[in-house]
């Protein structure tokens, strides 16, 4: 059985625990992958390595293993991933290591020489060119695949380890001496004839857990000279890095651990004592490795040399491999335990990698007076082509499950709890497949329906009064149910959809004719949406191609190229001003990836490309064309992803995310006029809940709120005003938006701000650091204690305001009368 929870407690306070089956027999070794966070190798006794694509600890973990390898050596008790190529595996079984490519599971790549005693321990190069084991030291030829040439041996101890010290030639090993004591040793792996020095830790019947936890204490490694220890009030039974990206870089955090204990895990954090809150330390934080994998197991076997880049982990990785780097050009010394002076900008931003203005995007739910409340019958199983609900500026779409394909309006301006009686509604008559706001009148909705047919829907002003049977207008032409709806984004009363027949039409609903079809699709339609000029149409299938049409030229694409590997639902965008398409789908192995695709070229796949996680269902985007920024979530998530898409290597830059504490149905959001800028709001949407509709809004953190925040809002496109008709549009005009600006009259750009004055809170370090003599301190000591009885002659004491005795009282207390 294997027990997962997250480092993070959830919203409730505590920590959830997910156990699982995974092997007939014990467990006896297991690594997450340095790549993705979501990937757990596990070897047992079974003789088995299984690969595991574990989900958050909310949701449901999969039924089984993703890979299964079978190295065939009996039990084995080692696995370990190779720390720059993605999907190699070194296995360890009692006297022997394989390396394994997870992508191809029938033979492992190579099978290195059996050693001469029980197989311990196993440890991969920073760069991935060596392989370590407490026998031996095994060195790749990356000029050659045939062979595998080994160094001179360790020898052996009981419960011994190994360890590469980072990007050093070096070698760290534990174990115990012939007097049964713990022991370190440091060793140059290029001569192994003897070792460069030793500590004694003790006796102890325990292991040496040296592991993690001594190799990024660069002096005790070197000289062996004690830095400091941590006593535990429990006995270890385990311990764990943290990965760098994780610490707290601005309070000098260096290392996080957790300790398992027999009935806790405890997080351990050790600290460098600096001044912390006010500067990067460069010296404390060399570059370390990013996660982003530098190539392919397979290209590590044909002699390609890389090294895992540096990187943030708010970064997301683009499908190219990244150069190729060797250790000595990652931390720019031979040494790589010290950078110097001049490199101290380039580590923070190596380091840190590029970030996005928005990545402390904070998403928030507005106070409960604004909610929809007691919401009842929702349709809960809307097609995964649907978004779930639609909502405009004024009013609020949402399916029921009730029979006829019924559909409940709400205005905004009248939130609430609703009634228990029963609603007016839009009588569909079929169950509903797709549905959408006409983005030029607030009045009309169209809606597909399973019958293959579109109503056109007008909703009277002030909303629903009494239930609406009769359309406006029914579009016939779809010999199948139809997939889903699309307002063309210029021209009024244009309208596209796409149907289990492969085909995708276009209508006028002014006349209510079918005026375009387009073939070439093989297979079910995902996903389509219209180009921002308005000029082109972008579709996503399950035949696995991104197609694009011009509907004015051609019926048939225009270009086409690869989308997807997953056939599980997909859904596409334009993005940077409709130079690029970005595809929300799923990989080859179901995990929810985004894709980054040049408009220009489709046939060259994608150019970059950022996993998210495991679920099944399809990740919607919206896309923010001011700010570049996609928010992301599917029906039956708990969170909201955020990017910002940029027309550059990295593509993608995570921000922070948005987490709820129930499942949502859906996210819906309204015009850019809609958020108060006051507030810093580039985001305003809907959300969906079994029984509630909420307002969620995504400000950006400033400090300077009475100003107008002219970097986070240009002049917005009034893209719910049309620019031209659909005969126009059809006869070959094209339209554009005029855009407008959202500040306030009231409000100073904060660009024209006066400059703010910095005042030092504190004295400058070289104050508090600065060699203070014998005499300074006594002088400071004698004039605070003579301040101190300043202080108390200035001020009386308590027992001075005491009303005392009379004087012949006092004689009788003192000298009492004798009685006779």
């Amino acid at each position: 059985m294997l027990g997962l929870t997250s480092v993070e407690p959830g919203s409730d306070g505590r920590w959830t625990v997910t156990v699982i089956p995974c092997h007939a027999d014990l467990i006896t070794d297991l690594d997450f992958s340095p790549f993705n966070d979501n990937l757990l190798a596990t070897c047992s006794a079974d003789e088995t390595v299984k690969l595991w694509r574990v989900c958050e600890p909310e949701q449901e973990q999969p039924g089984g293993a993703e890979v299964t390898l079978c190295p065939g050596e009996g039990r084995l008790e080692l696995v370990a991933f190779h720390p720059t190529s993605s999907g190699l595996l070194a296995v360890g079984s009692t006297k022997t290591a394989q390396l394994w490519d997870t992508s191809r599971q029938q033979s492992p790549l190579a099978a290195l020489e059996p050693h001469g005693d029980q197989l311990q321990s196993l440890s991969w190069k920073q760069d991935g060119s060596l392989l370590a084991s407490s026998c031996k030291v095994f060195n790749q030829t990356l000029s050659s695949c045939v062979s595998l040439q080994s160094a001179q041996g360790l020898q052996s101890n009981k419960d011994s380890r190994i360890l590469w010290i980072k990007d050093s030639d070096h070698i760290l090993t534990t174990g115990f001496d012939q007097m049964r004591g713990r022991e370190v040793r440091l060793w140059d792996s290029r001569k192994l004839g003897s070792s460069l020095g030793s500590a004694n830790l003790g006796t102890s019947n325990g292991s040496v857990l040296y592991s993690l936890l001594l190799s990024h204490s660069y002096s005790l490694l070197l000289s062996f000279s004690p830095v400091s220890h941590c006593l535990t009030d429990a006995p270890t039974r385990g311990v764990a890095m943290v990965p760098k990206l994780a610490l707290d870089v601005l309070s000098c955090e260096v290392m996080r651990v957790l300790q398992l204990t027999d009935s806790f895990i405890v997080p351990i954090n050790y600290h460098v004592p600096r001044k912390s809150g006010q500067e990067f330390h460069a010296d404390l934080y060399p570059d370390t490795l990013g996660r982003t994998a530098a190539m392919s197991a397979a290209e590590w076997w044909k002699g390609v040399r890389g090294c895992s880049t540096s990187s943030s982990p708010l970064s997301s990785p683009s499908s190219s491999a990244a150069p190729s780097r060797s250790p000595s050009s990652t931390s720019g010394l031979s040494s790589g335990f010290q950078p110097s002076p001049s490199q101290s900008v380039k580590a923070i931003s190596s380091m840190l990698g590029p970030s996005s203005k928005f990545r402390h995007l904070q998403g928030a739910v507005l106070h409960r007076d604004t909610h929809f409340t007691n919401l009842k019958g929702l349709n809960l199983t809307t097609p995964g082509e649907c978004d779930g609900f639609c909502a405009n500026r004024h009013r609020v779409a949402v399916p029921l499950a009730t029979a006829g394909g019924q559909i409940a309006i709400f205005e905004l301006s009248q939130a609430g709890k609703l009634a228990d009686t029963g609603l007016p509604t839009i009588q569909n008559s079929v169950n509903v497949a797709d549905f959408s706001w006409d983005p030029f009148n607030s009045h009309r909705l169209v809606v597909a329906g399973d019958d293959a047919k579109i109503r056109v829907w007008q909703v009277p002003e002030g909303g629903l009064t009494e239930t609406l049977t009769e359309p406006e207008a029914i579009l016939q032409g779809h010999t199948e149910k139809i997939y889903s709806v699309k307002f063309h984004p210029l021209a009024s009363g244009l309208l596209a959809s796409s149907s289990y027949d492969q085909t995708v039409r276009l209508w006028n609903l002014e006349s209510g004719d079918e005026v375009k079809a387009l073939r070439g699709h093989q297979d079910q339609i995902f996903g389509m949406a219209w180009s921002p000029d308005g000029k082109l149409l972008a579709t996503v299938c399950k035949d696995g191609k991104l197609r694009i049409y011009d509907p004015r030229k051609s019926a048939d694409p225009v270009q086409e190229g690869a989308g997807p590997e997953g056939h599980r639902g997909a859904r596409v965008v334009w993005v940077c001003d409709g130079k690029y398409l970005m595809v929300s789908g799923f990989d080859s192995r179901s995990e929810r990836t985004l894709y980054l695709h040049s408009a220009e070229s489709l046939s060259s796949g994608a150019i970059a490309s950022a996993p998210t996680d495991v679920s099944p269902s399809t990740l919607i985007p919206f896309y923010d064309p001011d700010t570049s920024v996609v928010i992301l979530t599917g029906k039956g998530d708990t969170r909201v992803y955020i990017f910002e898409i940029v027309p550059e290597a990295p593509y993608f830059l995570e921000c922070a995310s948005f987490n709820s504490s129930e499942p949502h149905k859906g996210l819906a959001f309204l015009p850019k006029t809609e958020c108060v800028v006051q507030e810093v709001e580039v985001a305003r949407g809907l959300r969906l809940s079994k029984t509630s509709i909420e307002p969620v809004v995504f400000r950006v953190p400033r400090v300077r709120k009475e100003f107008f925040q002219d970097d986070v809002y240009p002049d917005t496109a009034v893209w719910w005003e049309s620019s031209l008709t659909a005969s126009a549009w059809l006869a070959g005009s094209d339209g554009k938006h005029h855009s407008i600006s959202l500040k306030p009259k009231d409000m100073t750009p904060v660009s024209e701000a006066p400059k703010e004055v910095q005042v030092r809170k504190y004295l400058p370090s070289s104050h508090y650091l600065e060699e203070k003599t014998d005499e300074q301190k006594k002088d400071e000591l004698l004039s605070a204690m003579i301040g101190k009885l300043g202080n108390m002659d200035d001020n009386p004491l308590p027992q001075e305001s005491f009303q005392g005795v009379e004087d012949d009282e006092w004689d009788q207390i003192c000298f009492p009368p004798h009685n006779v």
